[in-house]
């Protein structure tokens, strides 16, 4: 039923612009058109976190982070093995989608561990892609403060989805 709804939304969409008087496919190639300049503002933020990330692994830095934090990160719950997990989900999520992958692999599906970077890779979002996306388009103050909230709920959402696992 699932691989219906996209197609019957698509159609009932159609089908309401027309009744609206709207034609859609001048629509469509309007908001087509309008996206362009939002892609070309938002290219250099997301150029810049992609080479960010990958400075990081590169130089051994992230790696020195997780052997740093990892300590931190086990007094709060979470498991020393996920340290690299917490560290590269607020930046990447196909690093991280690669991260989970590679815990699967080395740990299994069914453990512990599997369920927590599940539950870890699941509770949070991108942090700085998102917020270059939207900071990108909204002109407003320094998107510090708003990162900053974002990542201290991002370790609290890691923090009890570790706790959630270890209780069932």
């Amino acid at each position: 039923m699932s691989a219906y709804f996209i197609p019957i939304l698509f159609i009932a969409i159609f089908l309401y612009a027309i009744i609206k008087k709207v034609k859609p496919y001048d629509a469509f190639i309007e908001g087509a058109k309008s996206s362009v300049p939002f892609v070309l503002s938002v290219f250099p933020y997301l150029t810049a976190i992609l080479i960010l990330t990958e400075l990081l692994q590169i130089s051994g830095v992230g790696s020195l982070l997780e052997k740093i934090l990892s300590p931190i990160f086990n007094l709060f719950g979470i498991p020393t093995e996920l340290s690299k997990l917490v560290l590269i989900k607020p930046f990447s999520g196909s690093g991280s989608l690669a991260v989970l992958s590679e815990i699967y692999s080395k740990y299994g599906v069914d453990g512990y561990l599997a369920r927590c970077a599940s539950a870890i890779y699941g509770s949070s979002e991108t942090v700085f892609y998102v917020a270059s996306v939207y900071f990108a388009t909204a002109k407003s103050k320094p998107p510090i403060k708003a990162i900053a909230i974002s990542l201290i709920a991002s370790f609290i959402s890691f923090c009890f989805a570790c706790l959630i696992c270890k209780i069932l």
